[in-house]
């Protein structure tokens, strides 16, 4: 193989680095933004919610009522607030997972191809009386496409592990909002 050819190839996976990190940037902006929306939303409502509840809050002149009016619907209405704020956050979490996911998802598809390619010109371009390098090259190439599975994999997990901690959490909250109204 010249010397040009392993160039282009650097340069080439360069620009699919760059572009790569492009995209991951760019999710996780979009989860920030969406995420920021959410907090903002859930500050303006709690505001309102706030300061209706205080002004009915006041309207009480029996401690007793009182109680019992934020037992009833003050405590109810914050665990529904808090549900919901959390479904929110993890619908834009696993979305922006998913994109990332995809991302690397296709890095490894590309980095993969690449790589049978590069080990591919190689062998094919190798001198006679090398046969023995090319049988260790291609031993090393062997063990390089299982590390391949073996990040995917990993990657698979973690994103899955990630996911279900999220979405324990949130079945975790709604429970606790749900003990709240029984009580």
């Amino acid at each position: 193989m010249a010397k040009g050819s392993f160039d282009l190839n650097a340069l080439e996976g360069q620009e699919k680095i760059m572009k790569a990190t492009k995209e991951a940037s760019s999710v996780a902006m979009e989860s920030a933004q969406a995420i920021n929306q959410i907090n903002q939303q859930a500050a303006q409502e709690l505001a309102t919610l706030v300061q209706k509840r205080v002004a009915e809050l006041m309207k009480n002149q029996d401690p007793k009522s009182a109680f019992d009016y934020v037992h009833a619907e003050v405590l109810q209405d914050a665990a529904k607030e808090v549900t919901q704020y959390h479904q929110k956050l993890l619908k834009v979490l696993n979305q922006g997972n998913k994109e990332l996911a995809e991302i690397a998802e296709s890095m490894i598809e590309e980095s993969k191809a690449d790589l049978i390619h590069f080990v591919n010109d190689a062998t094919n371009n190798a001198p006679k009386g090398s046969e023995a390098y090319v049988s260790v090259f291609k031993t090393s190439f062997n063990a390089a496409l299982q590390n391949f599975e073996l990040i995917r994999s990993a990657m698979t997990d973690s994103l899955s592990s990630f996911e279900k901690s999220v979405e324990n959490a949130g079945k975790f909250a709604a429970s606790q909002g749900t003990g709240k109204k029984s009580s």
